[in-house]
């Protein structure tokens, strides 16, 4: 099924991050109007869109998990994309990374909800899988293709961030009879600005790609899902994967998984480059499938 859309204005947080500047893009050229909460505003978000601006009609700058700053974000939305979050474990304090996106979350949902809005997407990640960054240093998923039920390995604060936020994304379901849906996200990214050297990379030492199974989604493929999700009906809370389809290499994906992850097992066959990952879920719930795709 394809997502209907019924929003009008929607908040996005983490506004001037690569994937929030593809969301108001993407709003903007669908005439749908946006909010961006920011940590400090890059001065170009606001104005008309493609005329030197992202179109944003509010730019409040401030963090994520004060509440007074989000409920002035939320002035006049009905929608929230919510992407703001310290993406990584390796630049921030172990408590700075599970505290600060967890607290964002938390903050996020219950005052968007308190405000009466009942449509969410939020970023999850890959991470969740626990295998980016566990101190193993050979880990395999159990079986692939992955899902969304797939028990995770995560020893890190920021994959255990993401595990809280998708619980918490349940909680507030329940809490506010919202629609809540957590994207999954891979490696994202534009063609030019990172994909493609990242394939090229790959490509010569596919074993750099193993944690990701060798994973991406383009960037304004990344903003699209996000935008469909609002189109969700609630009240419930979703969890999925988005990639693309095929994997970012040049090599068959059940080659690579017998070479790098031998023990892992294959529970459907996988031709050709056919990514590891299930996104039945995506295409099911909101009509997403990855449309911009590396050729080779």
């Amino acid at each position: 099924m394809t997502a209907e859309i019924r929003v009008r204005r929607v908040l996005v947080t983490g506004a001037a991050g690569r994937i929030g500047r593809a969301v108001l893009a993407l709003l903007a050229a669908r005439g749908i109007e946006a909010n961006a909460l920011v940590l400090d505003d890059p001065g170009d978000l606001g104005g008309l869109g493609g005329l030197g601006g992202l179109g944003a009609r509010l730019v409040v700058t401030g963090d994520a998990a004060d509440p007074g700053t989000v409920r002035a974000a939320l002035d006049g939305a009905d929608a929230v994309i919510h992407l703001a979050a310290i993406p990584t474990p390796e630049r921030n304090t172990a408590q700075e990374v599970f505290a600060g996106n967890t607290v964002a979350t938390f903050t996020v949902l219950e005052e968007a909800g308190r405000a009466g809005v009942r449509q969410v997407a939020l970023a999850s990640s890959w991470g969740t899988t626990g295998l980016p960054w566990t101190t193993d240093p050979d880990p395999h998923p159990p079986y692939v293709p992955v899902d969304a039920d797939m028990p995770g390995q995560v020893e890190d604060p920021y994959g255990l961030s993401k595990q809280v936020d998708e619980l918490t994304a349940a909680m507030m379901a329940r809490r506010h009879a919202m629609s809540v849906v957590c994207l999954r996200y891979p490696y994202v990214g534009g063609f030019e600005e990172r994909l493609l050297a990242h394939a090229a990379r790959l490509a010569e030492q596919p074993a750099l790609g193993a944690r990701d199974l060798w994973t991406y989604l383009e960037v304004d493929d990344a903003a699209r899902a996000a935008l469909l999700a609002l189109g969700v009906p609630g009240p419930g809370a979703h969890t999925v994967h988005v990639c693309a389809p095929e994997i970012i290499v040049p090599f068959p994906t059940e080659e690579l998984l017998r070479r790098f992850h031998p023990t892992t097992r294959l529970l459907r066959p996988l031709p050709g480059r056919t990514a590891p990952v299930d996104t039945t879920a995506a295409r099911r719930l909101f009509g997403f499938t990855a449309e911009r795709l590396i050729e080779f």
